[in-house]
């Protein structure tokens, strides 16, 4: 039998804004609700978390937030001793753990479980380097690597129990689904056409997208959060992109949305015809709402990233022409980009994108979820070093 774990800590370090947090604080919540762990989460930016949790108080050293234990992560030093330690020690993506932490961490016994949970990629080399160990240089420490994924040979993806179901309820009630998009101040006219929630990193090719939509023949109503994209939103609205603004122009209605805490995002995925999600949180939330979606992937050097989204579309989109090349456009992996001829493409086989979103959140229903997966991985390391 596993060896039952009570306290973990969780380190973050936010590069992607709202990616990297959104993540952790996603499975901060389930450890906690789910599994009765202790967790503290260690967050350097403060105020990108408060973003995605408005109770979040950015200035504070620590705090209790949901029954999380919130501490501010300025420096690398700090006093640490192995009273101090959890039974799990997780990095998020490779962040360098605080060295006196660390020297903490190798005075325990037992020691913690040390795990660097890894960026979420389809490439096929993660099944053989998932789990893999790794020695510290100079102390009795082994951290083990952790990596999400698509296949049963990865950790799965992050899903809280019981988010199918509440999916299902609301999808289910267009009254409810048209409150909550009325509660964002979208209008009926507006939540008669085509509703697509844009969620991209500022560089995404905006401005040939609405002029797109603009003189497309399908009605598009486009609901984009504050701050995303900002100077093009900007520029087609011509004036402060701020929640409530709106503009249209030809068939496109693009409205500003306040950016709304996490469990609202969900809604918004559930709500609308199309999602636009980008990284990596926002991209496997869209995976479970069982609707068509783009992903804006984080952009790498030497285009990394472009390996990396077709790995993905190779897993999911080898079917569907039409959002492959749209996908690949958006990106920036093609050189020819014919906006309306992508989009009529990919407006072509919606229905073809809507059942298989359908049938790939089943397939990755049945993988299981990361946190289940990750804590069974750690019990398994506990049992071993147990006395």
């Amino acid at each position: 039998m596993n060896v039952p774990t009570t306290s973990l800590a969780l380190f973050c370090k936010v590069i992607d804004n709202f990616g990297d947090i959104g993540i952790c604080w996603r499975l901060s919540l389930q450890l906690r609700r789910e599994c009765g762990i202790a967790v503290t989460l260690w967050v350097d930016d403060l105020e990108s978390f408060r973003r995605l949790c408005p109770e979040v108080v950015p200035d504070a050293e620590v705090q209790h937030v949901q029954g999380i234990e919130v501490r501010h992560w300025r420096v690398q030093d700090g006093a640490y001793a192995p009273r101090d330690i959890p039974d799990i020690v997780i990095e998020f993506f490779g962040c360098e753990l605080p060295p006196p932490y660390v020297a903490a961490m190798a005075q325990c016994e037992p020691r913690p479980v040390w795990l660097n949970l890894e960026g979420l990629t389809a490439e096929a080399w993660v099944e053989g380097c998932h789990t893999l160990p790794s020695m510290h240089p100079r102390l009795p420490l082994t951290k083990h690597f952790f990596y999400p994924g698509f296949t049963a040979k990865t950790g799965g993806l992050l899903r809280e129990a019981g988010l199918d179901e509440e999916r299902q309820r609301f999808q289910s009630d267009p009254a409810a689904m048209q409150g909550f998009l009325g509660q964002l101040g979208v209008s009926p006219a507006e939540m008669a056409a085509m509703k697509v929630s844009l969620f991209c990193y500022p560089h995404a090719p905006l401005a040939e997208l609405f002029a797109a939509w603009s003189s497309g023949g399908t009605a598009v109503t486009c609901l984009v959060p504050e701050g995303v994209a900002a100077e093009a939103v900007q520029s087609f609205l011509g004036r402060a992109p701020r929640p409530g603004a709106v503009h249209a122009q030809g068939a496109l209605t693009v409205r500003v949305i306040p950016f709304v805490p996490q469990p609202d995002y969900d809604y918004l995925l559930w709500a609308c015809d199309l999602n636009f999600v980008r990284g990596e949180d926002s991209f496997v939330r869209a995976q479970w709402a069982q609707r068509p979606f783009v992903w804006h992937i984080y952009p790498q050097d030497e285009n990394l990233h472009h390996k990396k989204l077709r790995a993905f579309l190779q897993r999911y989109a080898s079917e569907l022409e039409g959002l492959e090349a749209f996908s690949l456009a958006w990106n920036g992996a093609t050189a020819q980009q014919a906006w309306p001829q992508l989009w009529d493409a990919l407006c072509a086989d919606l229905d073809g994108n809507v059942r298989r979103a359908v049938e790939w959140s089943g397939q990755m229903h049945a993988l299981g979820d990361l946190a289940s997966s990750m804590l069974a991985f750690a019990g398994t390391l506990r049992e071993q070093v147990r006395p």
